[in-house]
């Protein structure tokens, strides 16, 4: 008896090593992939680290670099978060490729975008003779819709056949795009985690190029000319106080579910900047990116920020864990409160003749005064546009410290 016991014993240890074996595990290196759409493939890549006991995925988009991590497995099946938008690439690994799905995590039954990865050093895109035109530079980018078109600057590097750069809207820029121009034409993507980017443009001459915008969500024509002077609308005049008004009074709650509003002594006599943004937004993520780090530097001087957060759902659980996330992610130190559900901000901020984009940042003065109200954000993507607005920002707040 004790002979078979000892067996058996023998046995499942066997046995719990073989499936231990049998675990699935990302391999190291590059990886290229592609969603499947209905429109086109879109190509994004990644790279696969372990950096001590846990595996990172990257993804790569120009010199744009984004971390994935908390990945799980379940048989042969792999699961990576994208924590900062609450989505989820999940699927079947097979040695050297996964056959998997995107899905948005807060969507009620989102069918996802299909994927294919496959371990290879193979680049987003191959070029194909040589460039037969010039992208580089700044141009005018119209969206054309049964609306009419929307005015967009396009921001370009080449260098050769490698393309890189932005398009710039009043909202906010569409992060980092890559890809080539060749003898066919050029062709940009991108994929940070929220959604899928493609752009394939043919050029009708030097100066002018029409093009396909391709998401997960279909296809819309964009066309361009060449513009060195190209240039959004001024940011500080599309969002407006409403007539009578001069300051906001608000009081929402932190993470701590503790009331907070600009009447706290905190905020007295101090030049306060208002964030207003959505832990979903990945403009608002980049602005964030930029002042936390600021205010670390500058909180000393006699200014304040505080972030109004409007988020997909009022469930105290789901913004307690998607705001938990950004704070951990980003480390603001300064106060992070709810704001109530994407379209509460007529509610929650009455005094603004309505928002016209996340994130919006408004600027206070030591007395409690709005003095101007910044539209959208273009970040590092977008270089000399992030460049003037970091000059732009650093100027208004010396400006209103000075101020009695």
């Amino acid at each position: 008896m004790i002979k078979q016991t000892i067996f058996l014993m023998a046995t499942l240890a066997f046995t719990a090593s073989s499936n231990a074996q049998k675990q699935p595990s990302l391999k190291q290196g590059k990886w290229y992939a592609e969603f499947i759409t209905k429109e086109a493939n879109i190509p994004f890549v990644f790279e696969v680290s372990n950096s001590g006991k846990e595996t990172v995925l990257t993804l790569t988009n120009g010199v744009e670099r984004v971390p994935l991590q908390g990945i799980t497995y379940k048989g042969d099946s792999i699961f990576i978060p994208i924590q900062d938008y609450d989505a989820q690439l999940s699927g079947v690994l097979h040695g050297d490729t996964i056959d998997g799905t995107f899905r948005r995590l807060f969507a009620t039954n989102d069918p996802g975008v299909s994927f294919r990865a496959t371990r290879t050093a193979t680049p987003r895109f191959i070029s194909i003779g040589k460039p037969i035109a010039n992208l580089d530079g700044k141009w005018d980018v119209d969206f054309v819709s049964e609306k009419g078109e929307s005015k967009n600057v396009g921001i370009f590097s080449q260098q050769g056949s490698k393309l890189t750069g932005s398009i710039l809207t009043n909202s906010g820029d569409l992060r980092f795009l890559e890809g080539v121009l060749d003898e066919s034409g050029f062709r940009l993507s991108a994929f940070a985690g929220l959604s899928p980017y493609l752009i394939q443009g043919q050029f009708i001459d030097e100066n002018h190029f029409e093009a396909a915008f391709i998401t997960s969500r279909g296809k819309q024509l964009i066309k361009g000319t060449r513009n060195k002077d190209a240039a959004l609308s001024d940011p500080y005049s599309l969002t407006q106080l409403r007539d009578g008004y001069t300051n906001l009074n608000f009081s929402l709650p932190n993470l701590e579910n503790k009331l907070v509003s600009l009447s706290d002594a905190k905020y007295k006599n101090k030049v306060v900047v208002v964030s207003i943004l959505g832990s979903w937004c990945p403009n608002c993520l980049d602005e964030m990116s930029y002042l936390a780090p600021w205010y670390k530097e500058n909180k000393e001087r006699g200014v304040e920020i505080v972030g109004l957060a409007f988020e997909r759902k009022n469930d105290p659980e789901y913004v307690r864990k998607v705001l938990s996330n950004l704070v951990k992610k980003h480390g603001p130190t300064y106060d992070i409160l709810f704001a109530g559900k994407i379209g509460d901000d007529k509610k929650v901020l009455p005094e603004i003749d309505g928002l016209k984009s996340y994130p919006t940042t408004i600027f206070i003065d030591k007395k409690g005064n709005v003095r101007k109200i910044h539209t959208g954000f273009n970040g590092p993507a977008t270089g000399l546009f992030y460049e003037e607005f970091k000059t732009e920002f650093n100027k208004l707040i010396d400006e209103l410290l000075k101020e009695e």
